[in-house]
């Protein structure tokens, strides 16, 4: 994998990240190539940004939709942590998107078709940029588990239940060094039957998707704190999911 400094490249192992072709999911049939990837080079172009502008500071709070409106349903939570380079290096300005379904198990979205109730309070996407430690923070509220539809792909596995997580796209410094994976809870139960989860085959990496509970980052408003690291690239990269 590239660095963003100097073009080197320190490869993953390939047991840390997930297998392409999940069994009873049919999606990772359809999004991996075929044929072997083609070494090239990596250009100037993809060594440099993105740059972004900061979020607005109500982006990072998932929990109410503007001020003075009723905060969502569900449990909260205090999410931070840091983002960091494949030499365990702060990195700032690295901007976060989420997105969630909400307590009830629900996605806004149209493509969702689960008979759970919308929350009018929450719209189960935000943003955050870290700061100049390379650390972020969000709150927003505890996702449910959900059984995911065995009629919207053929071939899904039946009786599959996604455990509560959250999506996270991440922007690094350099176009080579993006990232889109997902954030577990620990000790669900869900946890171990997970086809996303447990497709990658080494135990270490896939502890790096589970978030670690902080409780002396609670808040007083009955936030539940927790703490998640990103790493961007190199051998012990955050696995894609």
């Amino acid at each position: 994998m590239t660095s963003p400094l100097d073009g080197t490249f320190a490869p993953y192992d390939s047991a840390s990240q997930p297998v392409r072709r999940i069994v009873g999911y049919p999606n990772t049939q359809a999004r991996t190539p075929v044929q072997a990837p083609v070494a090239r080079v990596i250009t100037p172009g993809e060594m440099s940004g993105p740059v972004f502008e900061a979020p607005r500071p109500e982006e990072a709070d998932l929990s109410v939709t503007g001020a003075g409106k009723p905060r969502a349903l569900g449990q909260l939570l205090h999410l931070t942590g840091r983002v960091l380079d494949e030499n365990s290096r702060p990195l700032a300005g690295v901007l976060l998107e989420i997105w969630q379904c909400n307590a009830a198990g629900k996605y806004i979205h149209h493509n969702d078709p689960s008979p759970v109730p919308v929350d009018p309070n929450f719209i189960g996407v935000g943003r955050a940029m870290t700061d100049a430690e390379g650390r972020y923070r969000i709150r927003t509220i505890k996702p449910a588990g959900y059984a995911v539809p065995e009629h919207s792909f053929p071939g899904t596995q039946k009786n599959w239940w996604r455990p509560p997580h959250i999506h996270f796209s991440l922007f690094g410094p350099a176009f080579t060094s993006r990232l889109i994976t997902q954030m577990f809870f620990p000790g669900e139960p869900l946890n171990g039957l997970d086809l996303i989860l447990n497709a990658i085959p080494d135990e270490t990496a896939r502890a790096r998707l589970v978030a670690t509970f902080a409780p002396h980052l609670n808040t007083d408003d009955g936030a539940l704190g927790f703490v998640h690291d990103f790493v961007l690239r190199g051998r012990l990269a955050t696995p894609a999911a």
